[in-house]
């Protein structure tokens, strides 16, 4: 059940990853600008030109390999010779994630780092003995999924060993069980997000886990991340489905989570939900799944300004009625969503911002949670635009990342930036991550929604839009480090669902405290005491 591999680099000795390897995605759904779009890049920041093109995989320029022929036939040993590489060819798709910072640098005609070489493991057992001869040989070992990581999460970081291998994990592809009884699922790390939902699908079966990155993403990367789907409002973030795990670790394999819930002593789970690659390798996920939904209900809301439908999402959640998706843009992410004409169609004119409900259950259900839902947003300000918008946003919610090529190909820069905070300090937080922003990007563009909310508080998710600058990499590491300096200092989580990597780890210590970073490191040498796994990540 791997995915389809798009066509990549000549001379590639093993499948490769499901996206273009210097862009998002399948090539085939990439689209120009509208015209809308390039008028307002224009207006608003003087954006008129197209980027320099970058160069083809042929003339891409890897630092060479340091792996040797004597490393590569061991570890042809214990994988077959069939799935282990060194060819550059294979090495570039696996040579980062896809942050805008890992895209300019496939535009690059300068000498870019890659893994060493390229691991394909077939089950439990290969990926131990991998792991001990990489323990032995002192190389580091980077787990790879889809390779959708946008915080450097992939970085072939050596950490000062001899050189880097990716673990690519696409081989554990399988639906090992489901318990139909108990709704649990036991899905193999290196099923992605449509596999795993068509091998569900076949029994009448769904997770429900629609983060952006869904196509491309894998179930032990969801695990690994703590990712949260579009879906959250209805189903829960990833590592609240999560009802156990298998790790590899250096130091032996872990199976845990016995039953629903358990006294036994501190939740083990939760060391390697989020854990990045850094504590074990993730092999399997036992998963809290439910009947395919038979009924869903849409319905667009515009509310005269972000403060108004902020209070108005609070109260439906805080009231529980329901919604499987609810989410508010703010009024220049509703201006520019309006801009993609495709997306929004024939539907009345939005002011202000724009809002999205989707509801899914049994008739019974979506009817009382959708009425039960409309009342709260009415009484809240809230106008109701009707279905079409709603719907028009899930037929394309998953190609936003297209768009940022788009902007990059025009000579925009374009990325985002996530976090989380109470209901009460929201708009504080709001407010000094956007001064931030325009502080270090003058002139720029910076949209906001919520798109995951709780009881206590909800996300905020922020995406600019700046000319590109002559240092574009510079430009953004300053404008993101002066965005996350204000994040910690105005009580917002460093990230609520893009996880740490390498390019979150300087504010790690901020986040969870000096005992705490060392709680980690100490949990990291017992599992890990050669330190491979993943280097550079996470773990200040």
């Amino acid at each position: 059940m791997a995915p389809e591999t798009q066509a990549g680099p000549d001379g590639a000795a093993l499948p490769l990853p499901p996206m273009k390897w210097n862009a998002w995605g399948d090539p085939a759904l990439a689209k120009e600008l509208p015209a809308e779009v390039k008028g307002l890049l224009a207006a608003a920041l003087g954006v008129t030109g197209d980027a320099a093109p970058g160069p083809g995989a042929d003339e891409v320029l890897l630092a060479p390999s340091r792996i040797g022929p004597e490393d590569l036939k061991a570890l042809a040993a214990t994988v077959g010779e069939a799935h282990v590489s060194a060819a550059d060819a294979d090495r570039l798709p696996r040579a980062g994630g896809k942050s805008t910072p890992d895209l300019l640098r496939r535009r690059s005609r300068a000498a870019q780092d890659a893994p060493d070489a390229v691991v394909l493991p077939g089950d439990e057992n290969e990926i131990a003995a991998v792991l001990a001869l990489c323990a032995e040989l002192r190389l580091a070992v980077v787990p790879f999924g889809g390779g959708t990581s946008v915080v450097g999460g992939l970085d072939p970081e050596r950490g000062g060993l001899r050189a880097v291998v990716s673990l690519d994990l696409r081989r554990l592809d399988q639906l090992l069980a489901l318990d139909e009884t108990s709704g649990e699922a036991v899905l193999g790390a290196g099923l992605t997000g449509p596999a795993a939902e068509a091998l569900l699908a076949e029994r009448g079966w769904e997770l429900g886990h629609y983060p952006q990155s869904f196509r491309y993403a894998t179930i032990g990367g969801f695990a690994a991340t703590r990712s949260s789907g579009q879906d959250s409002a209805g189903y829960g973030r990833f590592d609240e489905m999560v009802r156990g795990l298998r790790v590899v670790t250096p130091a032996g394999v872990l199976d845990l989570g016995r039953a629903p819930a358990s006294a036994a002593g501190p939740d083990l789970r939760q060391l390697f939900l989020g854990s990045e690659g850094t504590l074990g390798v993730i092999t399997a996920v036992r998963l809290r799944v439910h009947r395919l939904p038979a009924v869903k209900a849409y319905e667009a809301w515009s509310f005269p300004d972000f403060t108004t439908g902020t209070d108005a999402l609070r109260a439906v959640e805080q009231q529980g009625t329901g919604p499987t998706v609810i989410r508010l843009s703010d009024e220049a992410e509703t201006m520019v969503n309006l801009a993609m004409t495709e997306k929004i169609g024939d539907t009345p004119a939005v002011t202000g911002c724009l809002a999205v409900t989707v509801f899914e259950g049994t008739a019974e259900q979506v009817a009382a949670r959708h009425r039960l839902t409309r009342e709260t947003l009415l009484a809240a300000g809230g106008t109701s635009l009707g279905e079409a918008p709603a719907r028009a946003w899930e037929h394309g919610r998953f190609n936003a990342p297209y768009l940022r090529d788009s902007l990059l190909d025009a000579g925009a820069l374009c990325e985002t930036l996530e976090t989380a905070t109470g209901w009460g300090n929201l708009a504080g937080l709001r407010f000094a991550v956007t001064a931030a922003l325009t502080e270090a990007l003058p002139g720029a563009l910076v949209l906001c929604h919520i798109s995951h909310v709780y009881p206590t508080g909800a996300s905020l998710y922020f995406t600019v839009v700046a000319a590109l600058g002559e240092e574009p990499l510079e430009q953004w590491a300053a404008a993101k480090r002066t965005a996350c300096d204000a994040i910690m200092r105005s009580g917002g989580t460093i990230s609520h669902h893009h996880a740490v990597g390498a390019d979150h780890r300087p504010w790690m210590t901020d986040e969870i405290g000096d005992l705490g970073v060392r709680i980690l490191r100490a949990v990291k040498a017992e599992l890990d005491p050669a330190g491979i796994l993943n280097p550079g990540k996470l773990i200040p």
